[in-house]
């Protein structure tokens, strides 16, 4: 579970990203989340769009990714920002420590 700074924290990291996946008429499946827990392995931050022509709505996206153990960081209209902690990142990101 993510402290409102580390969100914060995050949300500045990932306004200078683009989206590296989109969610589109075949909406969510297992290759999808394969392909995203690789991308988080690597990277921890990600941001995904859902398209237009997309069954799936913001939600449903959100229970989906949460249910693999992806943190929601953020959502604007149709873009999510996700993030999981990984030892194994090229370039792993030093969130703000949480205070007792």
């Amino acid at each position: 579970m993510l402290t409102t700074k580390q969100r914060v924290y995050l949300r500045s990291l990932a306004q200078k990203e683009k989206a590296c996946f989109q969610i589109g008429k075949d909406g969510l499946s297992e290759n999808l989340l394969t392909d995203v827990l690789n991308y988080l392995n690597k990277h921890e931050l990600m941001k995904v769009s859902i398209l237009q022509n997309s069954m799936v709505d913001e939600e449903e996206a959100q229970e989906f990714f949460e249910e693999a153990g992806i943190e929601l960081v953020q959502h604007i209209g149709r873009v999510l920002v996700l993030y999981k902690h990984s030892d194994n990142a090229k370039d792993p990101i030093v969130l703000p420590v949480k205070r007792k």
